[in-house]
């Protein structure tokens, strides 16, 4: 069983303390598109964002717990084998995760942004 639901090809662009840019992407395979518009598979929006605090998680430490979506934006729809670039920044000092999910091949094309407030492993 893969614990990345099948995202196993995620490629570091950029990496700072504070920082992460990742490109990968969500094969059509990958169970996250599973009954979720069987005509017209689309990665739902609860899907986005089990990718994105399961990458805090591995690049800043993060809980999986999140105590407060500050806000969210869906954009556009996430077909299968999308390339995405997920670009993510941690503000350890506020608890703060800022995020914007793109397509890396589409300058300028936002699929969903937002924040949201996480706490580091080691506050649990």
């Amino acid at each position: 069983m893969n614990n990345q639901h099948d995202i196993v090809n995620e490629k570091i662009v950029l990496q700072e303390d504070n920082k992460i840019v990742l490109e990968f992407v969500i094969p059509a395979s990958c169970d996250f598109f599973d009954g979720h518009f069987p005509q017209y598979k689309l990665l739902p929006a609860v899907a986005q964002f089990e990718i994105i605090t399961r990458f805090s998680k591995k690049y800043f430490k993060t809980q999986r717990y999140v105590p407060t979506i500050k806000r969210m934006k869906f954009s556009a729809p996430i077909k299968p084998d999308t390339l995405i670039k997920l670009e993510m920044t941690y503000k350890k000092e506020k608890g703060l995760v800022s995020f914007t999910m793109g397509d890396a091949r589409v300058e300028g094309k936002v699929y969903s942004s937002g924040s949201f407030n996480a706490l580091n492993e080691v506050e649990a």
